[in-house]
């Protein structure tokens, strides 16, 4: 079990270190060759595009569950088939996004109190990054639909190759133009369209089988998509409840000062590396628990999810020890201002404590996606996300800064204490309905 584990879990796992390699790269970059404003823009406009694309998570973590489990059936017409739909959802809602972009820019900033330094910078990334949104939907799409038929090299060498040239291009465009937040924004979309051509090229050269089974019949059928949009209905709601509290989070930091938010993003990158990292056998998760939910072998989706655990609590051990024990270097790594490392002092236990509480987290996503228990994943981060609120709004006038870290920690606890109570009934209990049937 623990090489089918690993088989998978390692190529994401480096594919998911180089997404905040490429975010920390992002921060270092400002942090020496910009300004305090300049490495609010980046966070700033970085917490729009997280909110804007995650909420089209939903694309990849629904193609993953979804296909995984006919490709544990062996049904390759459907396993076509859910390419297609993931790819035409990607599409319009890649169309959607640059046909309004000016209407979500002004909404964007209309939410947001941040320092008109760091919100006109801010405003320059977003007009230059929005254009990426082609590429970077279409990839969510692409790469869900490789993982679920348990291909995890693909997605390695795709994010490898996206992040590569976004670090080259835009540390070249900093260095050599003198352009500061706009550079990032170009070297991201450059990164994402080069990503896009080697997905698309795979797809035509790896997988012709399944292109050759593609009917448009079957994609644009309507009375099939009951399923599929049921799932993707109760992903997305969760995913937009995620990123209501992750951006959240970045409009009040940035309502607190320079200073404030500049620590603020430096420890989400920081929970981003741990979360990325444990993510490779989240994605791991997803791809064989709904192959075996699937498959209808309950036995070996009881020991899959067994051993996931094992590997994520090591994980979340090693990482706590390390923000322990060199915190203020690896802040170091972010920025050479003073008042941003002096800062962080005040706060360092709240990063400290995250990768223990959140692992449980972590590794229920993976399962919850894989066997598309969904409905209760959605319940389960709909309560988190009210707890968050909760709890920043009842503390931030007496410990400030504090509440926001705290009710960051809550929320990551609560979603994994829900997912456990309902593990049996959403999961094991389904799994033998379907068996029944």
């Amino acid at each position: 079990m623990n090489k089918q584990i690993l088989r998978l879990a390692i190529p994401f796992i480096i594919s998911n270190i180089t997404v905040p390699l490429v975010s920390s790269v992002d921060t270092a970059l400002m942090g020496h060759y910009g300004s305090a404003a300049h490495l609010g823009a980046i966070g700033l406009g970085g917490a729009i595009f997280n909110f804007l694309y995650w909420n089209f998570a939903f694309i990849r973590m629904s193609a993953v569950g979804l296909t995984a489990q006919e490709y544990g059936k062996k049904n390759e017409i459907e396993v076509s088939t859910l390419l297609g739909r993931s790819m035409l959802i990607a599409i319009t809602g890649a169309i959607l996004l640059i046909v309004f972009r000016e209407q979500i820019c002004q909404l964007a900033f209309k939410i947001t109190k941040g320092d008109p330094d760091v919100e006109q910078y801010a405003i320059d990334y977003y007009s230059i990054r929005i254009w990426a949104a082609p590429a970077t939907i279409g990839l969510t799409a692409l790469t869900g639909w490789f993982i679920g038929v348990q291909d995890a090299k693909t997605p390695m060498f795709i994010a490898i190759l996206v992040n590569v040239v976004n670090i080259v291009s835009s540390f070249a465009l900093v260095k050599y133009t003198g352009l500061k937040s706009e550079a990032v924004a170009w070297g991201t979309l450059i990164g994402q369209y080069s990503g896009l051509a080697l997905a698309l090229s795979v797809i035509l050269f790896r997988y012709k089988k399944y292109l050759s089974l593609l009917s448009f019949k079957n994609i644009t059928n309507l009375s099939t998509y009951k399923r599929f949009f049921g799932v993707n209905l109760d992903i997305f709601i969760r995913t937009l409840a995620v990123i209501t509290v992750l951006t959240w989070y970045n409009f009040v930091s940035a309502e607190q000062g320079k200073i404030i938010l500049g620590v603020n993003v430096i420890f989400l990158q920081l929970v981003y590396a741990f979360s990325f990292f444990v993510d490779g056998f989240a994605n791991a998760a997803e791809a064989l628990t709904g192959k075996y939910f699937g498959a209808g072998q309950k036995q070996m989706l009881k020991k899959v999810i067994r051993y996931l655990f094992y590997w994520g609590y090591g994980i979340a051990i090693a990482f706590t020890i390390t923000y322990l024990v060199a915190w203020e270097p690896i802040i170091k790594i972010f920025t050479t201002d003073v008042e941003i490392i002096n800062a962080s002092a005040k706060y360092i236990v709240w990063i400290i404590s995250i990768p223990l509480i959140s692992i449980i987290t972590f590794i229920w996503d993976g399962v919850f996606l894989g066997t598309t228990a969904t409905a209760e994943q959605r319940n389960a981060t709909i309560i988190a996300a009210i707890v968050f609120f909760m709890v920043y709004y009842l503390l931030k006038n007496s410990i400030g800064n504090h509440a926001l870290l705290m009710a960051q920690l809550v929320f990551f606890g609560m979603r994994g204490i829900l997912q456990s109570f309902l593990y049996k009934s959403a999961v094991l209990n389904k799994l033998n309905t379907i068996a029944v049937k």
